[in-house]
């Protein structure tokens, strides 16, 4: 019996040292509460992933605008502007009229 004790007194002496008990509070920690960081810098580099992508097409939208074609272009598509003694027909489709009407 009494050397069932004493293996149990060799057990828990590691667990009076501060040092040790932190260090298992840190991997218990890291453990448990790592899990939702690594879901949360998932959806960051998703979102890094999308950023990306748009910083791309408004660069090549920048330098289609460095002429004076892509800026007529970009006027008429986004603005709606016409020349001068030009007739604009916007034709548009039933889904969309339906959705003016809602809002």
């Amino acid at each position: 019996m009494l050397k069932k004790s004493n293996r149990f007194i060799k057990l828990l002496k590691p667990f009076k040292n501060i040092y040790f008990l932190i260090l298992i509070v840190y991997i218990v920690w890291m453990v448990i509460f790592d899990a939702d960081l690594n879901d949360e810098i998932e959806v960051l580099n998703s979102k890094i992933e999308f950023y990306n992508g748009e910083i791309e097409k408004d660069k090549k939208e920048i330098n289609s605008l460095n002429s004076i074609e892509g800026i007529e272009k970009y006027a008429r598509e986004h603005h709606k502007m016409k020349k001068e003694n030009e007739v604009v027909y916007i034709i548009e489709d039933g889904d969309s009229i339906k959705l003016k009407k809602n809002e």
